[in-house]
């Protein structure tokens, strides 16, 4: 028999069980569609979470100050000793620490935002002018707080968009407004730049930020920080910043062992690194249950074909008989398993990318990785070969006589 009329009996032998063909088909249908959809999932959670590291500030590392020693968040031993500005102005000395560009001694506290008959509580930020770039803030509208507004304490705030919207009208720009910070008058010099929640609990479009020394004068006073934003002088230099950092702030806090530092660096790379094994781990689990899937659909070829050697035993048994080789036999049912799982993998692509264009809350989405849709037809062919390759070999192996006195 030539390679059309076996493709022409296996067509016509699927047609005439068309139930049959597509629930075999299903379980393929969705493994494939499965592979394709989580992971482009998995991608889509990769893009999303390196623009939210990105949003920390490029090179940027934060010294945090440790819960105090007995408490919550401490660290065995650590004598909980506070920031100070005096850690900042070590960390700003280029002969101790040459690889750090800028240092942003930062406090922070809650008031109560309020202009008119609105009002809210919220996040006040107190830093110097290079905290905008060790925070990745910036500025849509009017202009940062300058050396100049440091210098002299001016109650001047950047609000951020959600402040903004709440106190004065969703997308207004209140440029020279002003707003009362726990009471008091602060001018607004300019809008942040939408950016949406950074982390959990962290959603910078809820701060306001205004210089260090008028949130010192004015709420804090001008004692410990809540914490410092120190940038490296470029990404091949970060951990070189990191090592001054912690050479630095050790030996002004009187630490010897590393496990019982009163302070913690959270840097963009320390992030992307944890959550680089996180989601290696993430896509591994997918895989595997992907795979589960795959496993279930080949299995079931399989069932399904020996139930149709099953059936068709007489059939194959009359083909036989009238000189048909074992190698068409073969090759029928093997192209009939090739062509149900060929098709299901290819409907289970197109379900798998549709799926992708589901909207998804936060400005999430899916992206599909075209590898993925070249390996899924690939496997969904093997699988077809692979697993319908034994009921192709039972059938092509019957002897005429034994088949032909089967009813």
């Amino acid at each position: 028999m030539s390679s059309v009329e076996i493709l022409r009996f296996a067509v016509r032998a699927l047609v005439a069980n068309r139930l049959r063909s597509l629930l075999t088909m299903l379980g393929i249908i969705i493994g494939i569609a499965a592979v394709i959809l989580l992971t482009a999932l998995g991608n889509g959670a990769a893009v999303f979470i390196q623009k939210q590291i990105t949003g920390l500030g490029a090179n940027s590392i934060t010294v945090i100050a440790r819960a105090a020693s007995g408490t919550a968040g401490a660290s065995a031993g650590a004598a909980a000793r506070p920031l100070t500005p005096a850690d900042a102005a070590a960390l700003s000395d280029p002969q101790g620490a040459p690889d750090v560009a800028y240092v942003a001694p930062v406090v922070q506290t809650s008031v109560t935002v309020a202009s008119g008959p609105n009002s809210e509580t919220d996040t006040v930020i107190g830093s110097t002018p290079d905290y905008f770039p060790g925070s990745n803030q910036v500025v849509a509208s009017g202009r940062a707080y300058d050396q100049a507004d440091l210098t002299s304490a001016r109650p001047v705030a950047v609000l951020g968009r959600t402040v903004a919207d709440d106190m004065f009208g969703v997308g207004s720009v209140p440029l020279g407004r002003t707003v009362n910070l726990n009471g008091s008058p602060f001018q607004v010099i300019g809008i942040l730049q939408a950016k949406g929640q950074g982390g959990p609990g962290a959603n910078p479009d809820t701060n306001v930020l205004a210089p260090l020394s008028a949130v010192q004068s004015t709420f804090t006073g001008f004692g410990n920080l809540n914490q410092i934003v120190v940038g490296a002088r470029s990404t091949d230099t970060q951990n070189a910043a990191e090592s001054e950092v912690y050479s630095i702030i050790d030996r002004r806090h009187g630490i010897t062992n590393p496990n019982n530092r009163d302070y913690q660096l959270i840097s963009s790379a320390q992030i992307a690194q944890v959550l680089d094994s996180t989601l290696s781990t993430f896509s591994l689990l997918l895989a595997g249950i992907a795979g589960i899937s795959l496993l279930v659909g080949g299995i079931g070829i399989t069932n399904i074909m020996l139930v149709s050697v099953t059936e068709r035993t007489r059939e194959i048994g009359i083909r036989k008989a009238l000189g048909a080789p074992p190698s068409a036999i073969l090759g029928q049912f093997l192209v009939e398993s090739v062509i149900l799982s060929a098709l299901a993998g290819l409907i289970g692509v197109g379900i798998g990318i549709g799926a992708t264009f589901i909207p998804l809350p936060g400005g999430f989405r899916a992206i599909v990785v075209p590898a993925a849709v070249v390996i899924a037809v690939v496997v969904s062919i093997a699988i077809g070969v692979f697993f319908g390759g034994y009921p192709a070999s039972r059938a092509s192996r019957l002897r005429p006589i034994e088949a032909l006195r089967r009813e």
